[in-house]
């Protein structure tokens, strides 16, 4: 049998199809069903798919939700692109697009010119690294126009050995297990792995980096960071190299993240489980645990020459990933803090927003099919005046887990020790055990299982939130009903959330689907974009969300191809107000084999910065071409027969000037 041979990107989305969570929670298919149960309105000639891909997202809103909507006119005013796939990048016509940065180029004084054919983790340490995913950014105090002048905060996910070193091609197979990976090579993933810091200022219309910033930065797995919160000191985080348990070397596979309104970066650990290797005997106290995160994967050669990566010589050293990691940008010699009061999960993302008391609340989906939505809130009120009050604010509140009801409601069930079945008889002896193993005691819970859950962002114009869901390829045909036709859910949707009386902290939200997403004119798809929305405006797998200074929803794509929808990722302003609430309009598509990430505005609305990550890969699909260092599918930005593709980050603005997008 000829193995399939994947990216990494595509191990991560076929390991994230696993869906690891065993309990007997209802998933959100399940509340869906229940919920919007017409099946009395659907005996006629009509099926339930053609009437989703025809009625839009009205079709099944709540009667509160319609009368609360205002007739208005779409505010996303560009001319959309055409979808499809090809070598380049494209945007609206309108507007101009330039790279900012790319993987190699010079962040800290003293970076080598980047030079592909002679990689050195002494040379990446000191330039961009690789795969950049979200983008957060700061003004600079005092600056003269705070949108055309702060700091760029970039996290680094992974990386690609096939597309980064010459004459490797794909590693991870079974088949291969790393053969060609030498330690040399691996400090060279482990250096372009993390964040980077860089200054950004517009001067003439054009944005640039400033070179030798006192403020630029490289985070990466060497990087000593401080582990804080209820789980710090605990024995299951201790270590050999540790045995404070306080203190870890290094972040990894950092997805997306926040900022916080007190000036600090919030990078979010995501797959972690992919870099250890080894294997632990089935009665030893951390192999329940490490099941549910899928500890280890092997997916990455770290374990082969670094023992802290494998679980049988440092079996604790994986609790010390999955956090949240504070930094500050503004204080470069600054040590981060891994936030262990939010929870250990496969972080997606930690958008966050001032409740109505002044307390901080921080939003995460965990992502894998069928896990959770989370929301912390601080114990203490954000202090608006004394940056450093804020300084330790996220190491005190309450974690809880979101359960979706089939009447509209959203209940936020706390992860507190001692609390429900969280209790030392079902091996949770402390709030550490609990943090450390926050999947089941959300299992324990009763919590709903999600679709993928992604991205979540709060909206401050309207206090809405966005929960993104990108996809469940494995629920059941049996699952399916006449309100759901949605088994092996390919698509995703995203759910809109409302807290009552704007109170982000309150224990019960309401909640509705904005869209279902996929191609609107298959009826079995079940899609629910306005019936406004053109050929080239619906798209499928939807990973990142941003919500502009304007209260507009923009959404970010990871996973559509010319095989499973006939297009590339991009970015799509999708209206959630008014008649045109369901509408989406495609503003700008990445080149073939990348996925767009980290969507990120100045205040004004007038620059708005991507993320491309792995531009030149391969098409998912055992019959394509492997894409290699020497042969990618695309040479972008570059074009230069002796450049790989290079992640990147892109900077948009409007001819002539104005808000992007009006």
């Amino acid at each position: 049998m000829t193995q399939i041979q994947r990216t990494r990107s595509q191990a991560y989305e076929a390991s994230e199809d696993i869906g690891r969570n065993a309990s007997t929670n209802a998933t959100i298919g399940d509340v869906i069903a229940t919920r919007f149960d017409r099946r009395d309105l659907l005996k006629g000639a009509l099926g339930v798919a053609a009437i989703t891909a025809t009625m839009g997202p009205f079709a099944f809103a709540s009667t509160e939700v319609k009368a609360q909507l205002a007739t208005t006119a779409n505010r996303f005013k560009f001319k959309e692109i055409e979808a499809g796939v090809d070598i380049d990048h494209h945007v609206a016509e309108g507007y101009d697009v330039q790279v900012l940065i790319r993987w190699g180029d010079p962040v800290l004084p003293g970076a080598k010119a980047f030079d592909p054919m002679n990689q050195s983790a002494a040379a990446q340490k000191l330039q961009f690294g690789y795969n950049n995913d979200y983008l957060g950014y700061l003004p600079i105090p005092g600056a003269a126009n705070p949108s055309e002048h702060g700091l760029l905060v970039i996290n680094h996910e992974y990386t690609n050995e096939e597309l980064m070193f010459p004459g490797i091609g794909l590693q991870e197979s079974k088949s291969v297990n790393f053969a060609k990976m030498t330690p040399e090579l691996v400090a060279v993933e482990k250096a372009a792995s993390g964040g980077s810091v860089i200054e950004i200022k517009r001067e003439g219309g054009k944005w640039s980096v400033v070179p030798d910033s006192k403020y630029a930065r490289r985070i990466d797995i060497d990087t000593a960071m401080e582990i804080s919160g209820p789980a710090a000191g605990h024995p299951r985080m201790q270590t050999k190299a540790d045995p404070t348990g306080k203190r870890v070397l290094g972040t990894l596979n950092n997805c997306s993240g926040g900022v916080t309104p007190w000036g600090t970066w919030l990078t979010c650990e995501e797959n972690f489980h992919g870099y250890f290797w080894g294997k632990l005997e089935a009665d030893h106290p951390e192999a329940r645990n490490y099941k549910r995160y899928g500890v280890p994967e092997n997916a990455y050669a770290w374990g082969k020459f670094d023992a802290r990566f494998d679980i049988a010589k440092e079996p604790n050293e994986a609790n010390r990933f999955g956090w949240i990691v504070e930094i500050d940008p503004f204080a470069p010699a600054s040590v981060p803090k891994k936030r262990t009061a939010l929870g250990r999960t496969k972080h997606e993302g930690a958008a966050g927003i001032v409740s109505k008391d002044g307390r901080y609340v921080v939003y995460a989906g965990d992502d894998e099919r069928f896990d959770y939505v989370y929301r912390f809130v601080t114990s203490r009120k954000v202090d608006t005046v004394n940056r450093a009050a804020n300084r330790d604010i996220l190491d005190e509140g309450t974690l809880s887990v979101a359960k979706y009801n089939a009447d509209g409601s959203v209940n936020w069930l706390p992860l507190v020790h001692g609390k429900g079945p969280l209790t030392e008889a079902n091996g949770f002896a402390s709030q550490a055990d609990v943090l450390i193993e926050t999947r089941r005691a959300a299992d324990l819970l009763g919590a709903t299982k999600m679709d993928r859950p992604e991205d979540v962002e709060a909206n401050p114009k309207t206090n809405k939130v966005y929960v993104v869901l990108t996809n469940n390829t494995r629920r059941k045909v049996e699952e399916q009903d006449a309100a759901n036709p949605r088994a092996d859910n390919r698509f995703g949707h995203l759910i809109e959330m409302t807290p009552p009386d704007g109170d982000h902290a309150a224990d019960t939200f309401k909640w509705e689907i904005l869209v279902k997403c996929g191609a609107p004119s298959v009826a079995a798809v079940g899609a629910s974009f306005s019936s406004d929305t053109t050929r080239n405006g619906w798209f499928g797998m939807p990973d990142n969300v941003a919500v502009d200074s304007d209260g507009r929803l923009w959404v970010a794509t990871d996973g559509n191809s010319p095989k499973k929808t006939g297009r590339a990722d991009g970015l799509w302003g999708v209206e959630t107000e008014g008649e045109a609430r369901g509408t989406s309009k495609h503003f700008y598509r990445v080149p073939m084999g990348a996925e767009m990430c980290g969507p990120e505005f100045t205040p004004n609305v007038e620059t708005l910065f991507l993320a491309i990550q792995h531009p030149g890969e391969a098409e998912d699909d055992p019959s394509a071409t492997p894409a290699t260092f020497e042969n990618p599918a695309t040479r972008w930005p570059d074009f230069k027969p002796d450049m790989p593709p290079r992640p990147s980050v892109v900077v948009i603005t409007k001819r002539g000037g104005g808000k992007i997008g009006s």
